[in-house]
């Protein structure tokens, strides 16, 4: 065992390590200036999209299942999770205030990403043979690429139907059993059961029951956590300007040892920074395209203008809220590490913050249980057919309570590995097909402008 491990560590360490780094951005990069900063200069655009697309008007509602607000909102079921609390705190813990920077960096390249993303999604989907929309980067392939890629799909397909087990499903439920033990005693069997018991009567339902709870739980949650949020800024409102003065300045000079901080070099605050970004936001791995292909819409491009949101709103939003707050109390050198972290800088600053932290953590985790259900559950399909369909989801649920009250570091380790392994695929198929992209980007503007 002890053998394995090593062997996927070594794994993990290339596939999060510079190269992979260097490639996500690089494509985010080329991508941007492809559509010439468009998903920037757009991002108003998207707002209106998305507020009007919570519901479906006749025309589009044969193109799709859900609607695109509710193909967002469980888009970012998944992203908006443990990468927000633990895993900015582990950041900065990591490579200090400057990887607040380096995350907005990656948000506003990764925002081009998710556009193309989303926009391959739909114009490449397919229609199983129960009538639903399926696609993702394994179908863009496929069909985009032609016959000659479909291995290249086939492996996108196999990492995300085992990534999800790890980094979507056991590695979940653990985060939440943990925070509910820690902060409020409950018994780990206890969380284990009723998670089973909730995930399953959501999933049961399919894509449809999982959009409606994600379109109500994800906005109420992360409305609440900025709420707190701004609270614990409101409180240390004098220490703003000078923690922006230190995020941009550790950006880019090496952070001295002070407190429990252990002190950081540039490398690290990039490194970490970008990793943690890309984790959290999921801009080029590939996943959230599989639900914006769910979308009633028959606009390729309105699609990715409304998918593209997801990574602003994680990353601009949700990760800035979690690192100022950090950063502003001073919490950022006690030397604390993750959710506790997090915990430290709003219990020490607002009434109940430990345990409002401990609840976003939870519902947040819970959210993200459902988002990753729907990506594994269609590379399952695409592999198998839909006759697959019904296993997977019992086969989720139970293994539900197991990562509850499992020990896990092994299954975390995997399953990192195999949501790195994922943008490989994906990376490929996003830079062979950006003329499609930057195409339908174009008709669709030019169309628009001349409409008035």
């Amino acid at each position: 065992m002890e053998a394995l491990t090593n062997f996927v560590s070594m794994i993990n360490g290339f596939v999060w390590g510079p190269p992979m780094l260097i490639l996500i951005l690089g494509v985010g990069i080329f991508l941007s200036l492809g559509l010439k900063l468009m998903p920037i200069l757009k991002l108003n655009t998207g707002f209106k999209l998305l507020f009007a697309g919570r519901y479906s008007n006749k025309a589009d509602r044969s193109n799709g299942e859900i609607t695109p607000y509710n193909a967002l909102m469980t888009s970012l079921s998944a992203t908006i999770g443990t990468g927000n609390i633990a895993g900015v705190a582990t950041a900065i813990f990591l490579g200090g205030p400057g990887a607040l920077f380096w995350m907005w960096c990656t948000a506003l390249v990764g925002m081009a990403t998710k556009f193309s993303e989303a926009v391959l999604a739909v114009n490449y989907r397919e229609v199983d043979e129960r009538g639903n929309h399926v696609g993702g980067p394994m179908y863009y392939i496929k069909n985009g690429l032609g016959k000659k890629w479909t291995w290249l799909g086939t492996a996108f397909a196999i990492f995300g139907a085992f990534a999800g087990f790890g980094i979507g499903n056991t590695v979940q439920a653990n985060s939440i059993a943990d925070a509910l033990h820690t902060n409020f005693g409950l018994p780990s069997w206890i969380t284990a059961l009723v998670l089973m018991a909730l995930v399953g009567l959501v999933l049961m339902g399919g894509i449809k029951r999982i959009s409606e709870v994600a379109g109500g739980l994800v906005p109420f949650m992360t409305i609440s956590y900025f709420v707190a949020g701004i609270a614990v800024l409101a409180v240390n409102i004098a220490e703003i300007p000078a923690a922006f003065a230190l995020i941009i300045e550790s950006a880019f000079t090496p952070v001295a040892a002070q407190g429990g901080f252990a002190g950081a070099a540039v490398w690290a605050a990039i490194r970490f920074g970008v990793a943690r970004g890309v984790f959290s936001n999921e801009a080029g791995l590939g996943s959230a395209p599989i639900a914006h292909a769910s979308a009633q819409t028959n606009s390729p491009v309105k699609q990715g203008l409304v998918a593209m949101l997801g990574t602003f709103i994680d990353t601009i939003i949700v990760c800035s809220i979690t690192g100022l707050a950090i950063i502003v109390t001073g919490a950022w050198t006690s030397g604390e590490n993750g959710a506790s972290l997090t915990s430290l800088a709003f219990g020490e600053t607002i009434l109940f913050g430990n345990y409002i932290v401990a609840i976003a953590l939870a519902v947040f985790a819970f959210t993200t249980i459902l988002g990753w259900s729907v990506y594994s559950e269609k590379c399952v399909q695409y592999l198998f057919g839909v006759k697959a369909v019904k296993p997977f989801r019992i086969f989720w649920t139970i293994v539900v309570p197991i990562g509850a009250i499992s020990s896990l570091d092994f299954v975390w380790l995997l399953a990192d590995t195999l949501n790195a392994l994922m943008a490989i695929p994906n990376l490929i198929a996003l830079i062979l097909l950006s003329p499609v992209v930057f195409r339908l980007t174009k008709q669709y503007f030019e169309g628009k402008s001349q409409d008035g």
